[in-house]
């Protein structure tokens, strides 16, 4: 499902000077964008390994599929090598069985059940207050895109970008991934499409972002005032490094 356009932001002019950006054009100040990472930013904890014990608890993935995805998890947590659309495919060989409608269900139950008494307080503060500044806020994640749709509308965020599971011409899950998983570089190309097709080229620009994971620092270097945020080693290094502010949200 598409991510719901920004509210209260125009799109870009239709005729301007090709030197000129849409905001420039239009004489008016390019929007500023708010990036949220979503596991272990806004939410204590992955919601992808969560959503793992979730389903096996309700006897939705096997346990087989289970051990899988803990080795998955094992090589994440340790930087050994490992490939992101696995642990996304293993999950939906299981339950895209049950179909788009009753997916969606499963995870509104596991947002609502799981997730959200593990949002933290203050990032819940943050977003408002960003919201409340005038800025456009998204949330970036690897996580399902139904897990994000949910999470952005009951954080009444702008807009949402995640990983979408591939659906074949009768409208059923193939258990793969269409285009890429939304993590790393990925989530700086996932970002620039939503908010040029949203907002025009040239008129938006990232004014902060919220991450936690190393792998988050690409998507941080695109922004004007990045914060890293309850990171861990890595990105505290790296933070350091860029004189990034490091945020120990509660």
């Amino acid at each position: 499902m598409p991510a719901p356009g920004p509210a209260g932001v125009e799109p870009a002019c239709g005729k301007r000077a090709a030197s000129a950006s849409p905001a420039a054009a239009c004489g008016r100040a390019p929007a500023r964008l708010a990036v949220f990472d979503y596991d272990g930013t806004i939410v204590d904890g992955q919601s992808g390994s969560l959503f793992s014990r979730y389903l096996l608890r309700h006897g939705l993935i096997s346990f087989h599929t289970a051990v899988r995805l803990g080795w998955w998890g094992t090589r994440y947590k340790l930087h050994l090598p490992y490939r992101q659309d696995e642990a996304r495919e293993l999950i939906f060989r299981d339950i895209g069985a049950h179909g788009p409608e009753e997916a969606e269900r499963i995870m509104r139950e596991f947002h609502d059940e799981v997730l959200s008494p593990r949002y933290r307080v203050d990032a819940i503060t943050e977003v408002l207050r960003r919201g409340e500044e005038g800025c456009v806020t998204l949330l970036v994640s690897a996580t399902f895109d139904d897990i994000a749709r949910i999470a952005a509308e009951a954080l009444g965020m702008s807009g949402y970008v995640a990983t979408r599971m591939e659906l074949d011409a009768q409208g059923a899950f193939t258990g793969r991934v269409e285009g890429e998983v939304i993590a790393g570089e990925g989530k700086c190309r996932a970002v620039r499409a939503w908010a040029n097709e949203r907002l025009g080229e040239g008129a938006w620009r990232v004014a902060y972002a919220y991450g936690d994971h190393f792998s988050d620092e690409p998507l941080l270097a695109q922004a004007e005032t990045p914060f890293a945020v309850c990171p861990g080693k890595t990105l505290r290094q790296i933070a350091r490094r860029h004189g990034w502010r490091a945020l120990d949200w509660k």
